[in-house]
């Protein structure tokens, strides 16, 4: 039984490009056989990018509805999806990225089905580790970095070439940066396509190479910047800079440079979030009696007032004392614990008193034995 194309897609004869690539991303995400389990789905995922492979070609799509069917075109020399275009498809789709294979099939990577334009990659990102202390953290910094990287050559602009008039066209493929081999075997016409080996599939090739660069269009540099560390950074941040990673093929996008951001250990201040914690002593006179007492802060020194009877291990929350919200949403706390210091020497004036006191607190009941 002979194929019809418009039927494997669900199209009519006079359905546009775009409905043909509407219908046809329909089923392949319908029948791909990484997300569809059923037996047949390999063959009639294959069916249907043979189908999508001549509708949407204007050429081909000429051709077969001048023969009427899939059998009768073949047979007057048109192309077929072989196993090898099948392949390419079905690598490309196993990462899901059906808008990507529509791009391929119907112009946007691929010049129709005749043949495919080299894609311009974007250029790499780049990761640059900086540590910073929870001062400049607090209040932001900026700071200059230094690292090497690769730059657009200067002297061909990243061409390449020695010259605009070194740039010719590739005359192995036309331009196309693709070879297409037909043989004939004895189940018919074999079709593959392949990248050009002269030009390697840009379509252009280099008469004569940029000496600068070597034809590569590119050369590694010592990169100097500045870069302002925001108030409120923390572990971890990501800062994005635009534009100041390697650049792409061919005068393509560059790609971007990230400062990942580790912040010191620091000697006295822990921090939670945007909360600073410290622990800081206490006399056992202070902790009785209470009075006030001199804390450190991330900006300096604050006054602590300790009510009478405040025991080991009591935390105190000064609002505002802590770092600031990197999105500017005011400030943390700073939690002070004070722990009792119990004293190592005393003077014998010292150990008469507190025996003295000590008699008097034995003397009361607590209720705890």
């Amino acid at each position: 039984m002979t194929k019809d194309y418009y039927k494997i897609l669900g199209v009519g004869k006079n359905a546009s490009k775009e409905e043909v690539k509407k219908a046809y991303k329909k089923l392949a995400k319908q029948h791909h056989p990484d997300l569809n389990k059923d037996p047949g789905a390999t063959e009639k995922f294959k069916e249907i990018n043979e189908a999508a492979s001549v509708l949407g070609d204007d050429e081909k799509r000429r051709q077969y509805d001048q023969f009427g069917d899939a059998d009768a075109y073949k047979r007057a020399g048109g192309a077929s999806f072989s196993g090898a275009d099948y392949g390419d498809f079905a690598n490309f789709a196993s990462h899901f990225d059906f808008d990507d294979i529509f791009d391929r099939f119907f112009g946007g990577g691929f010049s129709g089905f005749g043949g495919r334009r080299q894609r311009r990659r974007r250029g790499s990102d780049l990761l640059y580790e900086l540590e910073i202390t929870l001062e400049e953290a607090f209040a932001g910094v900026k700071r200059t970095l230094e690292f090497p990287k690769l730059e657009t050559c200067s002297s061909c602009k990243g061409s390449g070439a020695r010259s605009k008039e070194d740039i010719a066209t590739c005359p192995d493929c036309n331009g196309s940066g693709m070879q297409t081999r037909v043989q004939r075997t004895p189940f018919g016409m074999f079709q593959t396509t392949a990248p050009c080996h002269k030009c390697r599939g840009r379509g252009q090739y280099i008469k004569h190479e940029c000496e600068n660069c070597d034809g590569t269009g590119v050369v590694r540099k010592k990169k100097k910047m500045e870069v302002k560390i925001p108030k409120g950074t923390f572990e971890g941040l990501r800062l994005r800079i635009s534009g100041e990673g390697e650049p792409g093929d061919s005068g393509a996008e560059q790609g971007d440079l990230y400062v990942l951001i580790h912040i010191a250990p620091h000697k006295i201040f822990e921090r939670r979030e945007n909360d600073l914690y410290v622990e800081v002593p206490l006399s056992f006179a202070t902790a009785s009696l209470g009075g006030e007492i001199e804390v450190p802060t991330i900006e300096g020194k604050a006054t602590l007032a300790i009510p009478a009877g405040t025991q080991t291990h009591t935390v105190f929350r000064m609002k505002g004392k802590g770092m600031p919200d990197v999105h500017e949403h005011g400030h943390g706390s700073e939690l002070v614990r004070v722990m009792i210091m119990t004293p190592e020497k005393l003077t014998a004036k010292q150990k008469k008193l507190l025996e003295e006191f000590d008699g008097e607190v034995k003397s009361k009941k607590f209720g705890l034995f």
